[in-house]
């Protein structure tokens, strides 16, 4: 057995400062509480140092080691992923189009025994993350690719504005760039009643800045998001060294798969779960993807 197979949840993870015992302990209520009350009000919250820092090179040397397996394909996309040269309205926010340079390591080229996979799967991890978002519990993407990914953007490369097919995302910087690759959002510029297009056309047009907030990550760190409702980025990455980003993905229902042409856009194939799904898809809304 490796030294990280031997690896129990409260070795991996700062247990005193973030405690994931069922029922929460006093000092965990404390922690979900401040979650969900940045959640509400900004979209987002960051739990520093969640992975203990004493592990934090083996967690860059691990992802590290995944980045080679990235499918990277420089692509012209749109901030709701559909088909570019799909028939919209003059001035849809949908109709400007950007150059997505990042790369994706899918779920299935990522081992079981990495730190970040058994993290993703593990129970007491998933109740935790359930009680910060208010849910009474979270599943895993039903998509065999898309449900645990590394994000991959190289030098001189950037991941769009965009909006995400779950609602909840749970994300940890694995490797900072030397310079740039900074995370920017928009905090519930859409919901799920209204895509809000004036707001996010005024982002990328340039004149919306004070809808954006800039957000500095470090490695290790848990990062909280709702971003089907917050149009997001990273910024283009500058230097010598890539960001890496390990990106969990949950549903509050069961049976999320993503679409046959986002999954090519993405990883460049589809599995037969894509095809089965494909235009039966689970969702909870009916917003542009």
């Amino acid at each position: 057995m490796s030294t990280l197979e031997a690896l129990t949840l409260d070795r991996m993870v700062d247990t005193d400062r973030y405690p994931l015992a069922d029922p929460p302990t006093t000092e965990a209520q404390a922690v979900v509480s401040r979650a969900r009350h940045d959640l509400r009000t900004l979209g987002c919250t960051v739990l520093t140092d969640f992975i203990r820092p004493s592990l934090a090179g083996l967690l860059r040397e691990e992802c590290a080691a995944l980045a080679p397996r990235a499918h990277f394909d420089v692509e012209t996309v749109n901030v709701y992923n559909i088909a570019v040269d799909r028939e919209l309205p003059p001035g849809h926010p949908g109709r400007r189009t950007f150059r997505r340079g990042n790369a994706f390591v899918a779920r299935d080229r990522i081992p079981t025994t990495t730190l970040i996979s058994r993290l993703y799967s593990h129970p007491a991890f998933q109740r935790f993350l359930a009680h910060c978002f208010g849910l009474p519990r979270l599943h895993e993407l039903a998509d065999p690719l898309s449900g645990l990914v590394l994000n991959v953007v190289e030098p001189g490369m950037e991941h769009p504005w965009h909006f995400d097919t779950n609602e909840f995302t749970v994300s940890m910087l694995t490797q900072e760039a030397e310079a740039g690759g900074e995370f920017e959002y928009c905090p519930y510029i859409r919901s799920a009643r209204d895509e809000h297009f004036d707001d996010v056309r005024d982002v990328l047009d340039g004149r919306g800045d004070h809808l954006v907030r800039r957000l500095p990550l470090r490695p290790g760190g848990l990062q909280l998001f709702t971003g089907r409702y917050a149009l997001h980025r990273v910024s283009p990455v500058r230097g010598d060294r890539a960001r890496h980003s390990a990106i969990f993905a949950y549903s509050e229902r069961p049976g999320v798969v993503g679409s046959p042409a986002r999954t090519r856009q993405l990883f460049g194939r589809v599995l037969p779960a894509h095809l089965a799904a494909d235009g039966g898809a689970v969702r909870g809304d009916r917003l542009l993807d």
